[in-house]
């Protein structure tokens, strides 16, 4: 059986809706058919569960997995809500790359899709020698990319995508998350704006959670 495909979901910034759209992709490849789960590299500000697992859950509207019970799904959960390589300090433990890879496979051996969330943005250290995007370019993941229409997302859009292009990582789509909706005229012009400059890169629309579809995969198949 062919391993499973990894697409790396990460933000220009935290509480840009990267749960969010890891849910909704992994609930509209569901519905195409396809055998999915979810993944998050690392979670901070938790104790025994992942909130974010349990978030991708609930917007597919499926139980907990058994790789869910088994900790396949996020081998590292961290106490204190902040980065990773601060959050792993505080709580003495150090973050061994090599056991999320172990997992990641484990995964890839079982299901078509793995969307694995990372923790923040592109430039989060995991330590002190690794930050997430270089763990990116080393495990040769394609890159789905979510921001938003807020004030300021253009400038961190465009330092996420010049950076991913730098280190040579695919970026297989931008989710534009436009809810909540906060300014309708920034948020139409800084969508107008990426659909110009970057007219090679697939923009899928992430609307309300509560409406469907949610958001269009097709790019992703």
């Amino acid at each position: 059986m062919e391993k499973g495909k990894v697409l790396f979901i990460s933000g220009i910034d935290t509480s840009v809706g990267k749960t969010a759209a890891t849910g909704a992709i992994a609930k509209a490849l569901a519905k195409a058919g396809k055998q999915v789960i979810t993944q998050k590299m690392i979670q901070t500000g938790c104790v025994e569960v992942s909130e974010d697992i349990e978030e991708h859950r609930r917007i597919q509207g499926i139980p907990f997995t058994e790789e869910d019970k088994a900790g396949l799904t996020c081998p590292y959960i961290f106490t204190y809500p902040c980065s990773p390589h601060m959050a792993a300090a505080k709580d003495g433990r150090t973050i061994d790359l090599k056991v999320i890879t172990q997992a990641t496979e484990k995964l890839r051996e079982r299901y078509e899709f793995v969307l694995l969330e990372g923790a923040g943005g592109l430039m989060v250290p995991n330590d002190f020698q690794s930050l997430t995007i270089d763990y990116i370019r080393e495990q040769g993941y394609p890159l789905v990319l979510v921001t938003s229409g807020k004030l300021g997302s253009i400038n961190h859009t465009l330092l996420s995508l010049y950076a991913a292009q730098h280190y040579g990582i695919p970026v297989q789509a931008i989710v534009y998350n436009q809810y909540p909706h906060i300014d309708a005229l920034i948020e139409a012009n800084t969508l107008e704006y990426l659909r110009i400059k970057f007219p090679e890169i697939p923009l899928l629309l992430l609307g309300d959670l509560a409406e469907e579809p949610a958001i269009d995969i097709t790019p992703l198949l």
